[in-house]
């Protein structure tokens, strides 16, 4: 059981765009991590975008299980795991990091926010932290 990805996202007017993220992509062969990366950044936008106000949806990609839940106030967050990780996990999680980023960066940042601007530096902990460690 794995998380892959941990993304906080905001749904604007015209599209969403991605305000921070982390990633855990060390399983993955050296030559293709960034393009799994890049991968797991616009099924992330993808999913938030087609997602409704105040939803939360599970959608399989792949071999992925993707978690979106998408607050009424445009905030979203987005887990990517495994087929095996556990689904109530993924929205408890997603529930805290969106609450604690909303308390931490000014809505006013969010519409204009991006990784290089928004200061949260939480999601790598958040993604060890609830990463299931096999024996």
């Amino acid at each position: 059981m794995r998380l892959y990805s941990l993304s906080v996202l905001y749904k604007g007017d015209p599209k969403v765009h991605l305000l921070k993220a982390a990633y855990d992509v060390s399983t993955f062969n050296f030559f293709q991590r960034s393009s799994v990366q890049e991968f797991m950044t616009f099924t992330s936008q993808l999913i938030a975008e087609r997602s409704a106000l105040g939803s939360r949806a599970s959608v399989k990609e792949q071999e992925y299980l993707c978690h979106v839940y998408v607050r009424s106030d445009g905030l979203a967050g987005v887990v990517i795991a495994d087929n095996e990780y556990p689904q109530r996990v993924c929205f408890t999680l997603l529930d805290k990091v969106l609450d604690e980023f909303s308390r931490q960066v000014s809505k006013m940042d969010w519409p204009l926010g991006s990784p290089a601007t928004i200061n949260y530096s939480a999601l790598d902990e958040y993604l060890s932290k609830y990463q299931v460690q096999t024996p």
